[in-house]
């Protein structure tokens, strides 16, 4: 058990990329006055943790109202998470989800889809999906990669000032290549499971 939790605390901080977020808010945060950015930042945070928790929650449901079955979602996860995972290590101009400046966030792009993006939500899904027996621990998992990301960010013009612009980049890359072997083999699981299923 406390290796399951171990395990995925760390996957969904990967997926989460708090340190790979930071850029994304300094740019969103950078018109907001400097007394209201951990306001905002904890806002965000909460809808994300809100929306993850609501997915990992109703998840199997979800899954049979659209007829998908585990093979597909950890096929579809694996290839999102991959897409994500190649953004983060060869970067886009723009940013993994597009540049947004603007006036203060709200939900977008921050919460969504920043923090609970498409990898994010995958995850949680199937993580209840296929082990709902341990749903205990997805949640504590969750809610300590949550509040990790949360640190992170509210730390987030801090850090980039200390370590500097191009040091985040290096970590953020790093982090894409782990996020990469898990997606991989994430999809791996799925192809194998569906090819198992297929000779019975």
């Amino acid at each position: 058990m406390n290796a399951d939790l171990f395990s995925a605390t760390i996957l969904l901080i990967l997926v989460l990329d708090p340190f790979g977020n930071l850029p994304i808010v300094v740019s969103v945060l950078g018109p907001v006055p400097a007394a209201r950015r951990p306001k905002v930042v904890l806002r965000e945070c909460f809808f994300a943790y809100m929306i993850l928790i609501a997915f990992m929650a109703g998840g199997r449901t979800f899954m049979q109202w659209l007829q998908l079955s585990d093979e597909s979602l950890a096929i579809a996860g694996g290839i999102i998470l991959f897409l994500i995972a190649l953004r983060m290590v060869f970067p886009h101009p723009d940013g993994v989800f597009g540049d947004s400046r603007g006036g203060e966030p709200f939900l977008v792009p921050l919460a969504v889809p920043s923090i609970a993006g498409p990898s994010a939500l995958a995850t949680v899904m199937l993580m209840a999906s296929r082990d709902p027996v341990h749903m205990t621990t997805w949640v504590i998992a969750l809610t300590v990669a949550m509040a990790v990301t949360t640190l992170v960010l509210l730390a987030a013009q801090r850090l980039q000032d200390v370590v500097g612009e191009r040091a985040i980049q290096a970590f953020e890359r790093l982090m894409g290549l782990v996020l990469t072997a898990i997606a991989v083999e994430m999809l791996l699981n799925g192809v194998r499971t569906f090819a198992a299923r297929l000779s019975q």
